[in-house]
């Protein structure tokens, strides 16, 4: 039998980062344990460097790895800054720090995750991950597979991120204290926010019972500020000079901040070499709260000047709404595992490993409306104007005249001034007054929302249990076979919800009351002045608003609702062989899973009845029976893997892989819930009543669903790699990698698309028509809608039957073609004097296409990463920078629903320096470490950009720095 020979220079690393990472494999226990290892202890940057390379160099499958040398030393706020940087990574902001993570192309969503092997859940709307919840210091590492074997039991179409907390009894006693003190580089806008925040932990590993107990807690809390600018439209239309100008603006200042509390506790006992048990927990509590404060109205423009998108003009009938949104976003992650390893002998050992996590979130955003006064209060000639420049890079205003009522809360009125009250049209009768308007009609539901809250809970549930077999081989070939099962359970919940607000003083408006004022907040960056900043919960919480069930005034709501449920078997098996051709060493794996999937959804059609209420036909506030939904199904897929690595020279090896993968699904395209719409447009309820001018002209009727049948995304892999080792923490990597996407998710379109609202087939032929609703009484005779239609006064108009239906279906295909080039380069190979210096850079080159072009979440055409450090005697100076192509990604969209965002290519920077006192002559100073560190330096924006070119939404983030105190008792 030919053993693995690993990489001389590196023998401590590979000892090390097995320690470190816990691996399950005999030749990994044997590494970690061996006495005749020599020691030698590489700190910072430099050591990372080495025990990723060791990690990466020794791995049968095609790897990436950050680590540090001990519990609470990785240098990042959370492992997601950590991971950004690696080759064939990219990181993706959210709130303006580092959250989710795209591999290879491939969102989070589209990634599988893992803590200590274990499958991890995480709290957002879908199956990725925040990376950013995981803060650095209770991680000692991680690795990115980026190419799977069959005992890898998460997976993803675009790789496995597998996360590592500390083993005990494999790592070094320590007790470390750890102390950040955080400010912003941009102060607050709101009052009632700053820009200072900190961070503690401690961290420690014990060993009892001469070395047969371990025990390993790490506590971190953290309160971190985010202030950010938002500048928004609601789009873009040309006018008839050929202008560019917004039809609808939404500019706003938002603080928020960031409290986590993180526990992660440890227990491992070995009580003999054959016997290993180990129990973890994690309970990760957090809040991330604050405000959103500023404009949001409708753009009307005169006297333009200019052409194109570089315009000058005035916006006439100002009557803006100081949107207060108070955020507020609270959720928790409970995980406990427990793992047992037993030797049955010096060939064979067993492991069983059972998990349960369990997570819940609240997002919750109030709405609170202020303006000069109630919509329908005012005449033309008492709205303000303003002043604008537009540019590429939006619009931005000058000067405006009217409009002083904002800075002053006893002027300011706590009310709506624009008509958004459509969505209570089934309580028309409730605001029904006798009090008119200027122009004698009386007030409606059209002039009665004044707010509106707004909120998602989510519940997810998983539990898993796995158990294998491991055993040695003797033969010429083959050396190893593993095979196991697991199986997993997994439960995920949402709940839509949501409540309009209607002032107690409706029809009438009141000034802002006192209590509420925090002071002014500042909108002067966007030439909007200084605004009244209060408190826009107060209203909700004192009975100043009156509030109505949206869930039964909005089909989107209910149709947004639904649970999800999994349960997976997976049977795999693997066979690592160990050969020589032509005296080069062969190495590698076989393998197969055999997964088995059963799958069912439970949800709501939402429909508008005949109380014109959503599925409650009994007014008792209870869903109607008739609207319940429950679809499932099940099926299996077979999932090979052949990893091949051939070791060409010395520390020279040529990496193959081929595998099939599988993404499930993403959650909210799962659903089994539905909704059904209607547009009240009169020149949309006046189209022809065919097939074709549906086609032609659109409809009022609408439908969205998901779809519980859904098969998992799927892909056939191939992936070539060539690596040249040179020094402990030197190689230069290029690898080639094709993904033939079999499966993927699309949504429908064309003629599959349109159906019968009077007779829907999806829906056992159900008929949403209501008289005295859908349709309308003609008020005036004359031509209506696209098709010019002539219709008497007195004539009743009734919409089509048909409409469209989107859903989301299996069926379309693609491919991804992908180029990695990585190095990491010690100065010292080229001169002495340069010890200490050195880079780590990579490059990703992506071309990936789905057949009916559209693109895949996460996918950056181009990324790059650079480091750039010097490292001696314990100071250490790094700068980093990665960048990255326009993507297209999720974001929360209006109603708590999903949607799509493309958001423009980004470069960002940071940078940190630092000093550890390890070889002090002052002894109490030696387990001291200082450092500061700088992110987003160059204070780079997030922007979306339309088919134009023209900016639709910027965040500004500004940087951030931190100043950092780690100290190690021993």
């Amino acid at each position: 039998m030919i053993n693995t020979r690993l990489f001389k220079p590196a023998l401590l690393s590979v000892a090390v980062s097995s320690a470190m990472f816990s691996g399950h494999s005999m030749a990994q226990d044997n590494a970690a344990n061996n006495d005749d290892v020599e020691v030698i202890s590489v700190q910072g940057i430099r050591g990372s460097l080495i025990r990723a390379q060791a990690v990466k160099m020794d791995s049968s499958s095609i790897v990436e790895a950050i680590s540090a040398e001990d519990i609470g030393k990785l240098p990042d706020s959370s492992i997601a800054e950590s991971l950004a940087r690696l080759p064939g990574l990219a990181g993706e902001r959210v709130g303006g720090r580092t959250s989710g993570i795209s591999v290879r192309g491939f969102k989070e969503d589209f990634v599988g995750t893992s803590l200590n092997g274990r499958e991890l859940i995480g709290i957002g709307d879908n199956r990725g991950v925040e990376y950013d919840l995981y803060p650095s210091e209770i991680m000692t590492g991680a690795t990115i597979y980026k190419t799977t074997d069959a005992s890898l039991l998460v997976q993803g179409i675009g790789g496995t991120v597998d996360l590592q907390t500390v083993r005990p009894l494999n790592a070094k006693e320590t007790l470390t204290v750890n102390g950040v003190y955080e400010i912003s580089g941009s102060d607050s806008d709101n009052p009632e926010f700053d820009n200072k925040g900190h961070r503690l932990s401690l961290s420690f590993v014990e060993k009892f019972a001469d070395d047969t107990i371990g025990l390993a807690v790490a506590y971190a809390t953290t309160e971190s500020p985010n202030n950010q600018r938002k500048y928004g439209v609601w789009g873009y239309a040309q006018n008839d000079d050929g202008a560019f100008l917004p039809t609808g603006l939404d500019t706003q200042s938002i603080s928020t901040l960031l409290e986590r509390d993180t526990l992660s506790a440890v227990l491992q006992f070995r009580p003999t070499d054959d016997l290993d048990i180990v129990v973890d927990y994690l309970d990760i509590d957090y809040s991330d709260s604050g405000v959103l404060r500023g404009f949001i109205e409708p753009f009307a423009s005169t006297n333009v000047t200019g052409t194109g998108v570089n315009a000058t003009g005035t916006q006439i009938n100002a009557n803006p709404v100081l949107r207060t949104d108070p955020l507020q976003k609270d959720g928790d992650l409970k995980i406990l595992g427990l793992n047992v390893e037993y030797h049955l002998n010096d060939d064979w050992k067993a492991t069983l490993d059972v998990a349960d996590s369990e997570s819940t979130k609240r997002d919750l955003r109030g709405e609170s409306y202020a303006g000069l006064a109630r919509s329908g209060t005012l005449d033309t000639d008492q709205l303000g104007t303003r002043q604008f420049v537009m540019s590429q890079d939006g619009v931005f205003f000058t000067g405006s005249t009217g409009l002083d009522a904002f800075s002053d809360p006893n002027a300011l009125q706590l009310t709506g001034p624009q008509v958004w009250g459509g969505g209570l049209a089934n309580l028309a009768d409730q605001f029904e007054t006798d009090v008119l308007r200027p122009n004698g009609d009386p007030y409606t539901y059209l002039n009665a929302q004044d707010g509106f809250l707004n909120f998602a809970d989510f519940k997810e549930e998983l539990t898993t249990v796995r158990f294998e077999v491991e055993g040695l081989l003797e033969g010429d070939i083959f050396s190893k076979v593993t095979a196991g099962v697991n199986y997993s359970d997994r439960f995920k919940e949402k709940i839509n919800k949501g409540f309009f607000a209607t002032s107690n003083a409706y029809p009438q408006s009141t000034a802002i009351p006192s209590n509420y004022v925090y002071g002014l907040a500042d909108l002067t960056w966007a030439g909007l002045g200084q605004v009244v900043a209060y408190d826009g919960f107060a209203p909700y919480n004192d009975g100043t608003y009156i509030q109505n069930d949206a869930g039964l005034l909005e089909p989107d709501r209910l149709g947004d609702t639904f649970e999800i449920e999994e349960e997976i078997v997976t049977v795999y098996a693997k066979v690592d062989f160990n050969t020589e051709l032509n005296d080069m060493a062969v190495t590698g794996n076989i393998g197969v899973q055999y997964v088995q999937t059963d799958q069912q959804s439970n949800g709501y059609i939402g429909i508008v009845g005949s109380n014109f209420a959503v599925c409650d036909d009994n007014n008792d506030g209870q869903v109607d029976a008739a609207c319940n939904v429950s679809l499932g199904t099940d099926y299996s897929h077979v999932l090979p893997s052949l990893n091949v690595s051939l070791e060409v020279a010395d520390s020279k090896f040529v990496r193959f892989a081929a595998n099939k993968t599988i993404s499930r699904a993403r959650i909210d395209q799962m659903k089994a819930s539905s909704f059904v719409k209607f547009d009240q447009n009169i020149e949309l309820i006046t189209i022809p009543n065919t097939l074709a001018a549906v086609q032609q002209y659109g409809s009022p009727w609408s439908k969205s669903g998901g779809n519980p049948m859904l098969r998992p995304l799927e892909a056939n892999n191939f992936d070539l790699a060539y690596e040249h080792y040179f020094e402990d923490e030197g190689y230069f990597a290029v690898s080639l990698f094709y993904k033939d996407l079999v499966n993927w998710t699309r949504e429908s379109s064309g003629d599959s698309s349109i159906i019968n609202f009077r007779n829907d087939e999806t829906n056992n032929g159900a008929d949403y028509f209501i008289a005295g609703f859908h349709d309308r009484v003609i008020d005036v005779a004359g031509n209506y809608g696209p098709a010019d239609v002539f219709y008497d006064a007195g004539d009743l108009a009734t919409p089509p039957d048909f409409g469209t239906f989107s859903f989301f279906e299996d069926g379309l295909e693609g491919s991804v073609n992908g180029l990695e080039l990585t190095a990491n380069v010690p100065f010292n190979m080229f001169a002495d004097a340069l010890d200490g210096f050195g880079v780590a850079a990579s490059a990703t080159f992506i071309d990936a296409e789905l057949d009916n072009g559209s693109k895949i979440a996460g996918q950056s055409d181009e990324v790059y990463s650079l480091t750039a450090y010097y490292a001696m005697e314990g100071f250490e100076v790094r700068i980093a920078a990665t960048d990255r192509s326009d993507f297209l990604t999720y974001e929360r969209g209006g109603s708590n629903k999903i949607s799509e965002a493309t958001r423009s290519g980004v470069t960002l920077v940071d940078a940190q320096i630092s000093y550890d006192f390890g070889d002090s002559d002052i002894e109490y100073l030696q387990g001291l470490r200082i450092s500061l560190q700088g992110t987003n330096l160059t204070d780079e924006d997030e922007e979306t950009i339309d088919s134009n070119g023209i900016v639709t939404t910027r965040r500004q983030f500004g940087p951030s720095y931190l100043l950092n105190f780690n100290y190690s008792f021993y």
